[in-house]
């Protein structure tokens, strides 16, 4: 099934623009930044300051993984220079987001770009992931809405035309999709689906046409109503977000239920939790392109180990609100230097130092900064581990996963090269049956 190309001079759908078409300005000449993880479904920078094959930046950090299947090594970019003693320029207030390619221009988006100290360089706003922005000039799907109404109508159901159909349907499409189908057929398209489909097989075709940010906001419901909450799916949602996208999954809750997403949250969690996730819903985190400073580093590093390893302060807080805080370059600048200066790794002093949902969460925070797309390959291996399938668990997470094309072909050869050389289809192959088994290998092909 072909899908309505994009208009010209947008990018091929799947993929996320990248921070060369947002203005970025280079750093300045006194500080430097780490290379990016690879290719991720939330904005990445792309483009830093990287020292020379075979060189590391002058603290002596080592440089990110390099992306999967690829050859080791950065080519020469910016220089380093070591003589900057400065901290990186705090985040500010949010107003009026500028229009980003591949989005129509907004004259009256929600956000801007972070406010920087006077005469520092301007630091351009990460960009929502797509399918969490303004929608794209759309193309026609009346077509791909009438073979979805063929598909369903009458007798029987040909799951397989569901499948072509939905598998890998861009994410920014997914809306006027359903708008198409349901101005055709006078049918709610997943109401449709819902009625011809069962089991684990309707759930993921549910999850994949309520579309990123929409699927975000039920799942977030999912895991604060009734008693209790699923700590780990509120993890999954709300863990190293960007600030554009958490305040957009944060409107969307509120005009989806009428309550506040952070009130809902405060009364389901307790103590130090509580205050750990309002930090994260703040929406205050450093912009994917801000700078890192060595000596910013070191200090931040030395406070981590005072209220962790070394027990001079009493309120661990100061470590939540330090990753929290800061960018996935950022904390992996500080994870890297941590280990280096007390030959530990962090990960293991959080596990050390911390216990339960707070655990989990600082646990994510690291190892999504260290390497994305390795943080997600294990998320999934977690799903199939031991006895039984946590079935609702592996929708969810690689449903999000496959809005984003590129990230989920570092996905495979991050478990090929983690899970003993295994491929990712033939381990949910072998987790997996029926309709609902072809459906999430379309979905990883």
């Amino acid at each position: 099934m072909a899908y309505p190309p994009p208009p010209a001079g947008y990018p091929a759908y799947g993929s996320h623009p990248q921070s060369t078409q947002l203005g970025y300005q280079q750093p300045h000449p006194d500080q430097y930044s780490y290379p990016p993880p690879g290719h991720s479904p939330y904005p990445q920078p792309q483009g830093f300051g990287t020292p020379p094959p075979g060189q590391f930046p002058p603290q002596g950090y080592p440089p990110q993984q390099a992306a999967y299947g690829q050859p080791q090594g950065y080519p020469p970019q910016n220089q380093f220079n070591q003589a900057h003693q400065g901290f990186p320029p705090q985040q500010q207030s949010h107003g009026a987001f500028p229009a980003q390619p591949p989005y129509a221009a907004q004259p009256q988006a929600p956000y801007h770009a972070t406010q920087q100290p006077y005469g520092a360089p301007a630091i351009n706003p990460t960009p929502p992931s797509p399918g969490y922005g303004p929608d794209p000039p759309m193309g026609d799907a009346t077509a791909t809405a009438d073979a979805l109404w063929k598909a369903m109508k009458g007798f029987g159901t040909n799951e397989a035309d569901l499948i072509s159909i939905l598998a890998q349907y861009p994410a920014p499409l997914i809306k006027h999709l359903k708008q198409t189908y349901y101005q055709r057929h006078k049918r709610s398209l997943e109401d449709h689906v819902k009625s011809e489909t069962s089991s684990y097989f309707r759930l993921a075709l549910l999850s994949i046409l309520r579309g990123p940010l929409q699927q975000d906001v039920f799942l977030l419901d999912k895991a604060l109503k009734g008693a209790g909450t699923d700590e780990t799916l509120l993890n999954d949602v709300l863990i190293a977000r960007s600030n554009a996208d958490m305040k957009i999954i944060k409107d969307a809750y509120q005009a989806t239920y009428t309550r506040r997403l952070e009130d809902d949250v405060n009364s389901d969690l307790s103590s130090k939790t509580k205050q750990l996730f309002s930090m994260i819903l703040d929406a205050k985190r450093q912009e994917d392109m801000a700078p890192v400073y060595p000596q910013t580093v070191d200090t931040l590093v030395t406070e981590i180990h005072r209220v962790t390893e070394a027990k001079i302060l009493a309120d661990k807080l100061t470590a939540c609100h330090i990753l929290s805080s800061h960018s996935d370059g950022q904390i992996r600048a500080i994870s890297l230097a941590y280990e280096q200066k007390y030959r530990t790794p962090l990960e293991k002093v959080i596990r050390k130092s911390f216990s339960g949902h707070m655990e989990t969460a600082l646990v994510q925070m690291v190892n999504a900064a260290a390497d994305r797309a390795k943080r997600d390959a294990d998320l999934l291996e977690d799903t199939m581990a031991g006895l039984g399938t946590k079935d609702e668990m592996l929708i969810s997470r690689l449903v999000r996963i496959h809005w984003d094309r590129q990230h989920m072909d570092q996905v495979k050869k991050a478990y090929f090269k983690h899970h003993n050389k295994v491929e990712l289809s033939a381990r949910i192959k072998g987790e997996t049956s029926g309709n609902y088994q072809k459906l999430l290998m379309a979905m990883v092909a």
